[in-house]
Formats: C-alpha cells, sequence, structure tokens
C-alpha cells in the first residue's frame, strides 16, 4: 500500500539519521532532513484527525438516514439523472463518495508528497509522485515545474528539457518562466552551446530580474574561464 511504503522510507531514513547521530554531531543535511521528516510527521497526523472527523460525522448521518425516508439518494455534485437507488447497498453509496473526495485530492497530495520526496533529495521518488499528479491534473504546471527540477537533479537532461521547454510555453508566472528559462540555459551550457545557453540566460532575467542567479550563469558563459559553475534554481521552489 501507498502508506506502508511511505512509513517505511520515512523511517529507513530516520534510522540511518540515528546511525550517523549517535555521537550528536549532526551535519546541517541532516538537520534539514530531520525537519523535513517532523513536518510530514505533523501534517499526516493532522490529516488523518480531519478525516477522522469527516468519517464520524458521515457514520452518525448515515445511521440517521433510513431508506424508508427517501425513494433516492442523490450524490453530491450529481444531476437528478445520476441517482443512486435505496436497493444499493451502503457499502456501494460509501465508496462512490470515498472515490469522488479522492479524485478530487489525489493530485494535490501527490504533488505534496513529491515536493516531500524532493526536500528528502529523493528524486526518484519524487519524480513518480509527480509524474502520478499530472496524470490526475495535467495542467498543473506546478507539478510540471518540480518534475523538470527533479530531472535536473536525475541528470535525466532531455526529460528536464522537455518539461522546461512546455512550462515556459504555458505559464505566466514571471518566476517559473525565468526558473525555466534559467535550467534550459544550463541544460545548453552541459552540451557546450555556450551561445545558446547566454539567450536563455538573458531571457530568464527579463522574464523576473529578481532571479539572480541567471546574471551569474550569463556571467559564466561569456568568460568562459574554466569550468562552468552553474545554477539551475533548485534552491528557489523552496520560496515558492
Amino acid at each position: 500500500m501507498m502508506f506502508s511504503h511511505l512509513f517505511a522510507t520515512m523511517n529507513e531514513l530516520l534510522d540511518e539519521l540515528i546511525a550517523r547521530n549517535r555521537h550528536g554531531k549532526r551535519q546541517e543535511q541532516d538537520e534539514e532532513q530531520l525537519a523535513v521528516l517532523k513536518a510530514m510527521s505533523d501534517k499526516i497526523m493532522e490529516e488523518w484527525l480531519i478525516f477522522e472527523e469527516k468519517l464520524a460525522l458521515f457514520s452518525d448521518q448515515m445511521q440517521e438516514s433510513s431508506p424508508q425516508k427517501s425513494n433516492i439518494w442523490m450524490m453530491p455534485g450529481q444531476t437528478a439523472t445520476a441517482m443512486v437507488t435505496p436497493q444499493q447497498s451502503v457499502a456501494t453509496v460509501d465508496t462512490v463518495i470515498t472515490a469522488d473526495a479522492a479524485s478530487s485530492e489525489t493530485a494535490e497530495q501527490l504533488l505534496a508528497r513529491g515536493q516531500g520526496y524532493f526536500k528528502l533529495y529523493m528524486f526518484p521518488e519524487a519524480a513518480s509522485a509527480f509524474l502520478h499528479a499530472m496524470e490526475q491534473s495535467p495542467d498543473c504546471n506546478l507539478a510540471r515545474l518540480f518534475l523538470a527540477m527533479t530531472y535536473m537533479h536525475m541528470q535525466e537532461w532531455q526529460e528536464a528539457q522537455r518539461h522546461f521547454q512546455l512550462l515556459v510555453a504555458l505559464t505566466d508566472h514571471p518566476t517559473w518562466q525565468a526558473l525555466g528559462l534559467n535550467a534550459l540555459g544550463c541544460i545548453q551550457a552541459i552540451r557546450q552551446n555556450l551561445e545558446q545557453a547566454e539567450v536563455y540566460f538573458q531571457r530568464a532575467y527579463d522574464a523576473d530580474p529578481t532571479f539572480e542567479e541567471t546574471l551569474s550563469n550569463l556571467h559564466a558563459c561569456k568568460t568562459r574561464d574554466g569550468q562552468l559553475s552553474l545554477y539551475f534554481g533548485s534552491a528557489k521552489l523552496s520560496c515558492l
């Protein structure tokens, strides 16, 4: 199950943190991972309590209702042509309601899970979550942005380029435009297409002048002094 895998992963990471910090010397990256694990734990507990309250309320409503009180049950969000008759079991009605609720929340939950994996540097797991989020909500540009940035960390340049190009074409958000264009510039620089990289970096700066990393990247390409040190904007995601 999805939750079993998530908790197994969280426990595994926590065990690794415990093993590395038996003598109390905690590194900065360990501090970040511990903070993310705590945040994920708090969020899970919060969502679970909300679910429990909603489930209890629905159970009370179901007990108060009976098939004799109504000839038909109208499902939330459905028209009069889509009804559930009393002859259908309560379990069937409960399944329909649960499925409707899940379908409206799945993309958001997957995006949040992917962001958690991303912060923990678990990029293959993050990519899988973001891909599933986009399957549920193809127009979710935030999921596409995180997916493209995840591919950058995984050094899958072709897939990263494809999604950044789509993002730049689909979004009007200045910062997202800058992130996409800057990353495309980094990919071109990696491929030694430095002139094209400069074009992307300049476009990124024009889209969002507050994205200062693009100026550093542009300067690195223009000077071409030894090995290039480029910033593809991953840290910027924490500000979104």
